[in-house]
């Protein structure tokens, strides 16, 4: 009898374990992040790719905007900041963590990367209180051509 309870306990606590970790999100993938040392919005950013289970690596580049031109990021949909996944897509701006992973998990086989130009109040790293304006993360594929990826109508789309 004393078996079986220690058996039962131990089915409990495996059980317990394991829905444990599942709570636990795994990192979704690891970021370069180039951006300069004194923008807090783009520290912010980070901040928020890491609460959703991304790894970051910051970098301070001497020429930020030579640095998104040899990454393909076009002039007018350039941000403060731009993110470079390990196969070499970026995202450029306030792109949510949602939108980041979701592209990374089936990107469009043209694709370089994500932008969103701006910096749109209430995505992430723009907070201000319940302040939200409406914003799209633009698709930048190889060719230089440009469409709209996902629509951001409401705080809440970002999550």
């Amino acid at each position: 009898m004393i078996k079986f309870r220690y058996f039962l306990l131990l089915c409990v606590l495996l059980k317990a374990g394991i829905v444990f970790a599942e709570s636990i999100p795994a990192a979704v993938s690891a970021l370069d992040v180039f951006k300069s040392p004194s923008c807090g919005c783009c520290g912010k950013w980070v901040d928020h790719l890491e609460e959703h289970g991304f790894t970051t690596k910051v970098y301070h580049p001497g020429d930020l905007d030579q640095k998104k031109v040899a990454l393909g990021v076009p002039r007018n949909l350039s941000s403060c900041h731009t993110g470079v996944s390990e196969n070499g897509y970026f995202f450029e701006g306030h792109v949510p963590a949602s939108v980041v992973a979701s592209f990374l998990a089936n990107p469009p086989a043209d694709a370089a990367g994500l932008a969103v130009p701006g910096m749109p109040v209430g995505s992430p790293g723009m907070e201000m209180g319940g302040r939200f304006t409406p914003y799209s993360v633009i698709l930048v594929k190889n060719d230089g051509t440009t469409e709209v990826f996902a629509r951001m109508e409401s705080y809440n789309d970002q999550f």
